[in-house]
């Protein structure tokens, strides 16, 4: 699915479902909560903290999947075709990174 696609049933879920958008301030601390969410679980998991029992059963694609929903959320309210930023992006990192890491001995 495009990002644009994202953005449009993001869109439609809080017209249909919420109320409104929160407002920019409260979608930051949103994602913020979301991404710990997502540190706590790579630290523990992949990382060398012991896993808590009641962190056993946290599933990493759905709180990577709400770190997406916050993100779309913030673009649709500030007015990002987040489709065409991430093209961009992409664009840009294809053209500075190329070969950039292929020579460096700690990836090997």
């Amino acid at each position: 699915m495009k990002l644009k696609n994202s953005q449009k049933t993001v869109d439609e879920w809080i017209k249909t479902h919420g109320v409104r958008y929160f407002n920019e301030l409260t979608n930051m601390a949103q994602l913020t909560e979301e991404v710990g969410e997502v540190a706590r679980i790579i630290a523990r998991r992949y990382g060398e903290q012991s896993e808590k029992e009641s962190d056993k059963d946290k599933d990493l694609g759905e709180e990577l999947a709400d770190v997406v929903f916050v993100v779309l959320c913030l673009a649709n309210q500030t007015g990002i075709d987040l489709q065409a930023a991430f093209d961009k992006k992409m664009d840009k990192k294809t053209k500075r990174d190329h070969d950039r890491h292929h020579g460096n001995e700690k990836l090997k």
